[in-house]
């Protein structure tokens, strides 16, 4: 069904939106607007994939509410994953007033990256329990667990009714900080009528629960156990309870660990500050001062587990880093694959393996545990809150639809479930949820310093120039006749060929200059278009081969 822009919002509705995450693991970011107000929740990035050359993170389309921006009363931020937190800066760049809403580690993360960017937020630190009014918006926080501290889902009141958006959650009852997800407040917001529950898809079509951080220990002690030489260990850089976990085992095994990466070192500086993350005295020591130790005392804990081809792991499985993966290291990848990035990790594990390391992974110990609840545990949820509307949200479109199926079968209507995609509005009126229109939600590109400049177009030919080359006319023309005044030279990267390659293509050009009006004779821009045109059909037709066509036309 093709979606128009959406009507004007009825009086006393609530009109959702996402603008991320929906269709996609990343880039999580939802827009609630009520009686001429939005609030945000989430602002995330989306991590590129191998047909994304180039671009660093991708971003949220914030075209519906740029007009809107003195409407936003603030942004809740659920945890501090990339994923939920990493396009806040960007959005504060256009307006840098907007309160930023968070738990301490949360706001605490986003701050330090808000620093990178000269940006000094306003930040209003909630627990679990505490509540926050933000213009028409009564906010309720909700503790729940999830591979990062100090996560919460957040409870939405408004004269529409009554919203729940998980965030990222699981119901791991033996978690590492003992903080377990409250199902007692999520059963007396049930008992008071929930209008609309959002909830976290990514494991919705894994049965059962997700399995306890706890369980993971005795995997990774044996690994700190029995490598012969160094234990390279890589993870999220948020990732607190791994992180935790690795330093326990590497204490108990007699190894000193050095952090590797600014996002490593920084975010794990500041967990240890605010007592979410506990190291023992002397654990944790300068990278330079484990040059002098033997490799079996060693242990590093580096960014990189995705593949991401600036993370340090990438780097090293490159040769192109400090620290040199040696025969006998041990490299334990302490995360999950995220969906689209299994190419790249890959490469990576197979690039260390011919270094000469041992690999462990979640495919060969247990070793990780996902951060996400798993069909079981989002039943338990729908049965206790008993909601009337049902949006899944965080997951790509089989993870969302299969959330559904889940809610549908708790006994929530087939009618009152929404399966949305980015840019999908949806009001919720009279408790009734229901589809109306569609605004821009694409991907915005970051590349390097630039924002929302590279574009579907821009990708397409960094994908030519990287698998089919490049070839650059350059020819003489006549501009009063518009006839070539000696044979044009053909200039190649990438693109196989000999000497005789493009001798065919010279009668093409030709014929095809031949056509041009005489008005339009003169025209560089209307030659040049004509020529690489020309020669992008032949070669085409001739080679079956669509290499990047580039002309450059000279004045004769």
């Amino acid at each position: 069904m093709t979606l128009s822009a959406p009507p004007a919002l009825q009086r006393g509705a609530l009109r959702i939106v996402p603008l991320g995450g929906l269709g996609e693991v990343g880039r999580n970011m939802t827009v609630f607007e009520h009686e001429g107000k939005l609030l945000i929740v989430d602002c995330g990035v989306l991590f590129p994939e191998e047909h994304q050359p180039g671009i660093d993170v991708i971003l949220p389309e914030f075209t519906w509410i740029r007009d809107r921006l003195k409407d936003v009363v603030a942004i809740v931020l659920t945890h501090g994953h990339e994923d939920h937190i990493g396009g806040v800066p960007y959005l504060l760049k256009e307006r840098a007033d907007i309160p930023v809403i968070g738990s301490k580690l949360t706001l605490a993360f986003i701050t330090a990256k808000l620093k990178e960017h000269r940006i000094r937020p306003r930040t209003i630190e909630v627990e679990a329990g505490g509540t926050s009014k933000q213009g028409p918006f009564d906010l309720e926080f909700i503790a729940v667990n999830h591979s990062i501290p100090d996560a919460l889902a957040v409870a939405i009141r408004t004269r529409a009714g009554l919203v729940i958006n998980t965030g990222d959650f699981k119901m791991d009852q033996f978690p590492l900080d003992s903080r377990i997800t409250d199902l007692g407040h999520f059963a007396r917001l049930g008992e008071e009528g929930v209008d609309l529950f959002m909830t976290d898809s990514t494991n919705a079509e894994v049965p059962g629960f997700t399995m306890s951080e706890q369980e993971l220990v005795p995997a990774i002690e044996q690994v700190f156990r029995t490598a012969p030489r160094r234990v390279i260990v890589s993870s999220f850089a948020s990732h607190v309870h791994r992180i935790q976990q690795i330093l326990d085992s590497a204490h108990e095994a007699g190894r000193k660990v050095a952090f590797v990466g600014r996002s490593m070192v920084r975010n794990m500086g500041i967990a240890e500050e605010l007592g979410y993350l506990k190291i023992p005295r002397g654990l944790v020591v300068d990278l330079k001062k484990l040059e002098s130790m033997p490799p079996e005392k060693i242990c590093l804990v580096c960014t990189g587990s995705q593949g991401e081809p600036m993370a340090a792991l990438s780097r090293m499985a490159k040769s192109e880093h400090v620290i040199k993966v040696d025969e006998g290291d041990t490299v334990l990848l302490a995360s999950s694959l995220i969906p689209g990035n299994e190419n790249a990790i890959y490469r990576v594990i197979n690039a260390l393996t011919d270094l000469g390391a041992t690999i462990v992974h979640k495919g060969n110990a247990k070793v990780h545990v996902s951060g996400h609840a798993s069909a079981g545990e989002l039943v338990y949820c729908y049965n206790i809150v008993k909601p009337r509307n049902v949006m899944p949200i965080h997951g790509e479109s089989k993870h969302l639809r299969a959330n559904g199926a889940l809610a549908e079968k708790t006994g929530v209507p087939s009618n009152n479930v929404v399966i949305a995609q980015d840019g999908t509005v949806v009001d919720l009126f009279k408790g009734k949820l229901s589809v109306v229109g569609k605004v821009p939600a694409g991907y915005v590109y970051v590349d390097g310093q630039t924002v929302g400049t590279a574009t579907e177009d821009t990708l397409a030919e960094r994908r030519a120039l990287g698998s089919k080359g490049i070839v650059t006319v350059l020819a003489l023309v006549d501009l009063d006749l518009g006839v070539m005044a000696e044979t044009p030279e053909f200039i190649t990267r990438g693109f196989v060929h000999d000497g005789h390659t493009f001798d065919d293509a010279v009668v093409e050009i030709e014929k095809a200059l031949a056509q041009i009006p005489k008005k339009d004779v003169g025209d560089i821009d209307r030659l040049e278009a004509t020529i690489a045109k020309a020669v992008s059909r032949w070669l085409q037709r001739k080679y079956r081969r669509e290499p990047l066509v580039n002309a450059i036309v000279v004045d004769a």
